[in-house]
């Protein structure tokens, strides 16, 4: 194995201004876990992919033979450094625990030859049981976050059955008259009305089927914020009523962020269906901003709803809490939110006034690449 010198890239800057430290936050720094992974392949991707939602733990770098493991681009797209070679995070003295899932037993003796006394390493058989519990609690996620989606398009039911049933009856209507009518101009005519109804029919599935299907973990790429905000609107017409509800778009061109397609989706269908619903009873205003700066991109949603109780605002992320009615919510909508922007290493903050409404602003990292 050739082993050489190499400097390891810092850290991307945040997309926060830095703020004064408090006791607490200076106590917490010191005390994080500094890692470093060796091997990029499947283990290191999903050991990057769940320790860097641990607030306790700092992954220092990762390193691979191969240019183009997968767990490479990952890093890259979370500002985390990529090493060229094993010894430059081997010899890091910020090191405190290094895990090698390269399961090459010539790693494994230089790494045991050469770290430091105070770091700590895991490899063989126990890297690979590491990694086994890590892809477990991975997938463990995943299903959580597509029960929680299919629980919800339960509430679709109304939206659809009138949202298909409009063009059914002119389907129908047209139909009958065809059964009919003899002049061949206007049979032509009726005949367009009916293929145009059968479009907008099959394209109410297609947004469903779209919705509901499982995304995957690796489907990343640059989402423009605006187009999603508008088909997120649409989903949303499905599950609630905006009757009386006016809808007001304050968009910044350009506003794009790196992440899931579906997941990001699913995070606008979600509050925006929250913000309708917290309207429903005498109806209001829903605003949709989007907003770019030099560090990153701002995304709110805000109503003019009933608010939420100061009482339980700081339990509202929490996993199965919720103020809606029995069989009205899973109480993991806004869970799986916060779960993904953190994945995403994007933040979610609230704000709101009893009877006055409630604003929830997503800042997502800077994105330097061009949107899709």
């Amino acid at each position: 194995m050739m082993l050489g010198r190499a400097v390891i890239p810092p850290l991307h800057p945040g997309s926060h201004a830095v703020q004064p430290l408090t006791d607490r936050a200076v106590a917490s720094k010191l005390a994080q876990t500094k890692v470093a992974i060796l091997g990029a392949g499947r283990g290191g991707t999903a050991l990057l992919d769940l320790l860097h939602l641990i607030p306790s733990i700092e992954i220092i770098g990762i390193s691979d033979r191969d240019p183009a493991a997968p767990g490479l681009t990952r890093a890259k797209n979370l500002r985390i450094p990529v090493a060229d070679r094993v010894e430059d995070l081997v010899y890091n003295h910020g090191v405190n625990l290094i895990m090698d899932v390269t399961g090459d037993p010539e790693v494994e003796r230089f790494v045991q030859i050469h770290k430091r006394p105070e770091t700590e390493a895991l490899s063989g058989s126990t890297a690979r049981l590491l990694w086994e519990l890590v892809r477990h609690e991975a997938n463990l996620q995943t299903e959580l976050f597509h029960a929680e989606k299919l629980a919800g398009i339960g509430s679709f039911a109304a939206g659809l059955a009138h949202d298909i049933n409009n063009p059914l009856q002119l389907i129908m209507g047209l139909a009958e008259n065809l059964a009919e009518e003899t002049d061949l101009k206007t049979v032509r005519a009726q005949a367009q009305e009916i293929v145009e109804a059968v479009r907008r029919t099959s394209a109410i599935c297609r947004d469903l089927t779209q919705y509901a299907r499982k995304s995957s973990a690796r489907d990343e790429t640059m989402v423009c914020l605006n187009n999603r905000l508008d088909e997120a609107l649409k989903i949303a017409r499905y599950a609630v009523s905006f009757h009386d509800i006016s809808v007001r778009k304050e968009y910044e061109e350009g506003a794009a962020a790196r992440g899931n397609p579906d997941e990001i989706l699913h995070i606008l269908v979600n509050l925006i269906t929250n913000a309708v619903q917290a309207m429903e009873q005498g109806g209001g205003t829903l605003t949709l901003t989007t907003d770019h700066f030099s560090d990153g991109v701002t995304l709110r949603i805000s109503d003019t709803g009933c608010g939420i109780e100061p009482a339980v605002q700081d339990q509202i992320f929490e996993p199965f809490f919720t103020t809606k009615e029995p069989g009205k919510g899973t109480g993991l909508g806004l869970y799986n939110v916060k779960a993904i922007l953190t994945k995403m290493r994007g933040t979610i903050d609230v704000e709101s006034r009893v009877d006055h409404g409630t604003a929830f602003t997503i800042t997502f990292p800077s994105a330097l690449e061009g949107s899709t």
